[in-house]
């Protein structure tokens, strides 16, 4: 079965949250993304606050990435923010894109300040 979203793209935002974050503070918190259908959420990870809450990780959303199949030459990226209500919006300024690299490089700068509090 093929995927919802090009392996590459998937690659290119493996390797993205994977250098974001230091190796050496994997330990305290690590940035992942989810895959849903064409959906790719990127989350923060952090350990327990308190041994008694339990081994799980919360996960606190940071943006999504949405892929547009492609019509006869090729798909597009949108990028989305979360609101208090966990309801995605689209970022109306942010043109869309063929590929994640765009969008991962306006997360990382966070000119509408959505992403990262």
């Amino acid at each position: 079965m093929l995927s919802a979203v090009p392996e590459l793209h998937l690659r290119q935002i493996a390797r993205w949250c994977d250098r974001h974050i230091p190796s050496g503070l994997r330990n305290q918190v690590r940035l992942e993304y989810r895959v849903r259908g064409r959906a790719i959420t990127i989350v923060e990870c952090r350990p327990p606050f308190l041994a008694e809450l339990g081994p799980d990780w919360t996960e606190t959303r940071v943006a999504q990435l949405r892929y547009s199949p492609p019509p006869p030459t090729g798909g597009q990226w949108t990028l989305h923010w979360s609101d208090s209500n966990n309801r995605w919006h689209p970022l109306a300024d942010v043109p869309p894109a063929s590929g994640p690299g765009p969008l991962l490089s306006t997360i990382e700068a966070n000119p509408h300040g959505v992403f990262w509090g």
